[in-house]
């Protein structure tokens, strides 16, 4: 089975424990609790300069609802400085941006750190070769490593 592509694959392969991609989703195992996960995510974002769009906490709707929901949390964020150039290579990849970080809980009570895989996102809008997709993942790879860290 192949795990993921790109430089993606060689930029998380060294420092993170990550499960495989299902339709460009790369998951991260963290070993902490989901709202720690993703305040260090929310962190992270904020010092490499991105602006914070939203954060979802999509637990707290369910209750909203009277149904349970396992702690799951979307943050929505992102840069022109980042976004222009892969919109400039197809414009359609503006549907899949701003950038998302969801973190979830499993049924077995693993916490995960999952984003879209660039090189997936510019394969899906027909710009494989688009070079910004290559830094945009070393970013989230970069992100993602230092929220999960022990």
């Amino acid at each position: 089975m192949q795990i993921f592509k790109g430089i993606t694959a060689v930029a998380l392969a060294a420092s993170v424990n990550v499960a495989g991609a299902v339709d460009g989703l790369i998951s991260v195992k963290s070993p902490v609790d989901a709202k720690t996960t993703m305040d260090r995510v929310e962190a992270q974002a904020r010092q490499r300069g991105l602006n914070i769009f939203a954060r979802i906490d999509h637990a707290a709707g369910a209750a909203k609802i009277g149904k349970t929901l396992r702690p799951t949390e979307l943050l929505i964020f992102g840069n022109p400085q980042g976004g222009t150039p892969f919109m400039e290579c197809a414009q359609t990849v503006g549907i899949d941006l701003p950038l998302k970080a969801l973190v979830w809980q499993d049924a077995a009570g693993q916490v995960w750190l999952g984003y879209n895989d660039p090189a997936y996102l510019a394969q899906r809008h027909a710009v494989p070769e688009c070079a910004v997709a290559g830094n945009i993942a070393k970013a989230l790879a970069g992100i993602a490593q230092a929220a999960t860290a022990p």
